[in-house]
């Protein structure tokens, strides 16, 4: 490896959807943008929002400390709920719903990318867990 193909590495920034890093300017049709719970930085940038659209026990049971919660379940009726934000990112437990609610709020016009491996992937790296039941340890159901 030469030293420009280090430095092209160093300076990709972390927060991209995974397929922004493979240099594709839009995701490939059918799939939403996505991006892995260890490329993003561990204090989301000013302007972005982490969006938990898993149901209110999975909520109460463990989630990031900073999200905003608004059940899949319940989205449509609280879009309004929806903070202003530069960048959305939607997490669940593993992926899929919030695959789901990305490409849904993508095709209204926010600017939404799925956190790949949900929660599920956000507690495996060791990311921070609060929890909303007294006295509970948290953790990701």
């Amino acid at each position: 490896m030469n030293g420009s193909d280090k430095t092209a590495r160093t300076l990709t920034p972390k927060r991209r959807p995974a397929w922004q890093h493979r240099g594709v300017t839009t995701p490939p049709p059918g799939q939403v943008p996505g991006v892995e719970p260890a490329e993003l930085p561990e204090k989301l940038p000013q302007g972005s929002v982490l969006l938990d659209v898993r149901e209110d026990d999975e909520w109460q049971a463990g989630h990031a400390p900073e999200a905003v919660h608004i059940p899949m379940s319940k989205l449509v009726e609280r879009l309004d709920d929806i903070p202003e934000a530069d960048q959305l990112y939607v997490v669940c437990r593993s992926g899929g719903r919030s695959a789901k609610v990305t490409a849904y709020l993508n095709a209204n016009g926010w600017d939404a990318v799925n956190v790949e491996r949900g929660m599920n992937g956000w507690s495996a790296i060791g990311r921070p867990l609060v929890s909303d039941e007294p006295d509970g340890e948290p953790y990701v159901l």
